[in-house]
């Protein structure tokens, strides 16, 4: 009976001090807002590279963002400024730019990819603008790539060139919004020259 009664002031003993020490760690952990307690291996939570916003005092501004040098671009990045969003700039990139990858079989099988992906809603699998969204929303305005078909900025679109393709995939025309967004320069390219094939289809 005293070995019971021993037992069980203990363990009110243990539960009291466990209660206490919870209770401790509770407010102590509540006194500070910005605190986040204890954390296990902090290192994996703060990075050691400086974040673009925070000073930093190897540059002489002290700031961490710095601003690239003047003529310089991004590794990966084709710059598109000499073509603007104009007629203009659509027919200086119709004369001037040619597609600088080599006709394979690898790439055509590529272009057709990311033309059905992309292109075809509207333009049709075979380029002849009768896409699903032309036969089901009815949406009209939507030109084939070969045949007697009209570009909407003169001439006919199985005589588009490279380059005028090129500017209308990264800008869009009309109701065809820019896939600048969507595909790589490289994928554009390669869009172009499975347009390319299109245009060749009597």
């Amino acid at each position: 009976m005293k070995g019971s009664i021993s037992a069980m002031n203990k363990n009110k003993v243990v539960l009291a001090s466990f209660c206490i020490l919870a209770s401790a760690v509770v407010f102590s952990a509540c006194k500070d807002p910005q605190s986040t307690g204890l954390e296990y291996a902090r290192n994996m939570y703060d990075p050691i590279a400086y974040n673009p916003d925070q000073p930093n005092k190897n540059f002489k501004n002290g700031a961490t963002a710095q601003t690239p040098p003047a003529n310089t671009t991004p590794v990966g990045f084709n710059k598109y400024d000499d073509y603007p969003n104009t007629k203009e700039g659509y027919e200086a990139a119709g004369a001037n730019l040619k597609n600088p990858l080599p006709e394979t079989e690898q790439n055509l099988i590529a272009g057709k990819h990311y033309f059905t992906v992309f292109c075809s809603p509207c333009h049709g699998e075979k380029g002849d603008g009768q896409g699903h969204l032309v036969k089901i929303d009815k949406v009209s305005g939507i030109p084939s790539y070969h045949g007697d078909a009209a570009s909407s900025r003169g001439g006919l679109m199985k005589d588009l060139t490279a380059g005028k393709i090129y500017h209308t995939i990264e800008y869009g025309l009309n109701n065809m919004g820019s896939h600048a967004s969507q595909l790589s320069p490289d994928e554009r390219w390669k869009v172009v020259m499975y347009v390319q094939q299109l245009q060749k289809i009597q």
